[in-house]
């Protein structure tokens, strides 16, 4: 299902928007990998995992596998074949349960895609990143590509249900490596390795940096 699906869709998506696409060889061919990404638009989850050279598993709100009807078919169909895993969003586990998931995911040899900002930008900055995506780089010793995805916000800006056509590039900087600092604490290895991370990214992306986190929307 999911070789069929990329195999459909990445030559449409190339045909469509004629993506550029910078430094596809930092991706490690095999083994476990955690591309970093900024994230503009709904679309970036999917755009990384068509243009990435191999598959890259995000996770997906849960609730997006249990719409009705055609359309609900046909996203779930489309999450499925990009290797889209369910979580259940709001329980009391849900950020635990979602790094047990990336970890079996990289555990696994396969390459785990997330935002560290945690949600959308809806002013175009980068905001601070959150520690998850370093406990997974120290946890399971994959190294971490930062990705900048550009463009995916015009094509579908926040709000707007079907994309339009436009230019998108993607970015796929140099891997970065992370293991516990001795004498160093956990959480102060987490943060130091996470502002690297998004250091990367926004020397990709050239976006402005906001040093806040970025909060969830009261409808999000």
């Amino acid at each position: 299902m999911q070789a069929t699906v990329r195999l459909v869709l990445a030559p449409l998506f190339r045909l469509g928007y004629r993506p550029t696409i910078e430094g596809r060889t930092n991706v490690p061919r095999t083994g476990p990998v955690i591309l970093a990404a900024n994230h503009i638009s709904a679309l970036d989850s999917v755009v990384i995992p068509l243009v990435a050279p191999r598959p890259v598993a995000f996770l997906a709100k849960a609730e997006y596998f249990r719409q009705r009807g055609i359309k609900g078919w046909f996203v779930r169909s489309l999450l499925t074949g990009l290797a889209a895993i369910p979580v259940e969003r709001g329980a009391a586990r849900a950020a635990a349960d979602s790094l047990d998931l990336a970890l079996a995911v990289l555990n696994d040899g396969m390459a785990f895609g997330i935002h560290p900002e945690g949600t959308r930008s809806r002013d175009g900055r980068l905001y601070r990143g959150r520690t998850g995506v370093a406990h997974l780089a120290i946890a399971s010793g994959a190294p971490v590509v930062p990705v900048a995805v550009l463009g995916t916000d015009r094509i579908q800006p926040v709000g707007s249900r079907l994309p339009r056509l436009g230019k998108v590039t993607v970015r796929f900087g140099a891997p970065l490596t992370f293991a516990p600092a001795p004498g160093v604490s956990a959480g102060a290895a987490r943060r130091a390795a996470t502002d690297q991370i998004m250091d990367a990214i926004a020397d990709l992306s050239g976006q402005d940096r906001a040093a806040a986190y970025n909060e969830l929307s009261a409808a999000a």
